[in-house]
């Protein structure tokens, strides 16, 4: 993992929380709804999820209050064998993602979108691929299998998401909490915490015992939101065409 995290611009950890701690921890951490940003999340895949086969996100998001934005990533990749002229561009972000028991390196191209056209595109009213630009779509085709392009996507969402950042007097960095709707009923609380490659084991090490003093299970099973939002929607869109 430092190996790739040194190639990478940064490192993210995280942890999921295991549902029967969800009140537990919000409450240890002073949570407060009130004060969460609220998001709508959108996936972008087959029902069969043809790109995440081959290790391609689509997701376009709705924020409250600012603009949403639009991400094509791809992982997991070395950051090596990215093409230069894709390591420089301002829009490209290469991150390794590490949580108890596990890691990956992804290259996430993003860019901005307005919340309207996110909400069309939603609602069928206008094509995917006109929320995504031009330098996105550029890499989509260069990693989708092939002959499949973002207009044959189907809309996997909205997830509802709430979303705190706090900075802990006593761990002194911040913290992003981030709480998952799912339409079943399911949840997932994520938290996390951005550092460098340099500095990640320390990090780990004052996170952990910064969550172990708070009374949040660092030994609970450790899920994915993209994933599980992935197999939830997929699982729907196959049910609908198999009685139409």
């Amino acid at each position: 993992m430092l190996e790739l995290a040194r190639k990478a611009d940064s490192v993210e950890l995280k942890l999921t929380v295991p549902a029967t701690d969800h009140r537990t921890a919000i409450s240890s951490l002073g949570l407060d709804p009130l004060e969460a940003q609220i998001r709508q999340v959108f996936f972008f895949d087959t029902p069969d999820l043809d790109l995440n086969a081959v290790g391609v996100v689509a997701r376009a998001r709705r924020i409250q209050g600012r603009a949403g934005d639009t991400v094509v990533k791809l992982r997991p990749v070395d950051p090596d064998g990215l093409p230069a002229e894709l390591r420089l561009s301002p829009n490209v972000g290469v991150e390794v993602d590490a949580m108890p028991g596990g890691y990956v390196c992804s290259a996430s191209l993003k860019a901005k979108a307005d919340a309207p056209s996110v909400r069309a595109v939603s609602l069928g009213k206008l094509s995917a691929r006109k929320i995504f630009s031009k330098e996105q779509r550029t890499f989509f085709d260069a990693h989708a299998p092939d002959g499949l392009t973002l207009k044959d996507l189907a809309v996997l969402g909205p997830i509802f998401v709430l979303k705190q950042n706090f900075v802990p007097s006593e761990l002194g960095r911040r913290l992003a909490a981030e709480l998952w709707f799912y339409p079943d009923g399911s949840r997932i609380l994520e938290l996390s915490t951005k550092c460098s490659a340099v500095d990640a084991f320390q990090v780990a090490a004052e996170a952990r015992l910064y969550l172990t003093e708070k009374g949040v299970s660092l030994e609970g099973k450790q899920e994915t939101k993209t994933k599980a939002a992935l197999n939830f929607f997929s699982k729907q869109l196959r049910a609908a065409s198999s009685n139409s």
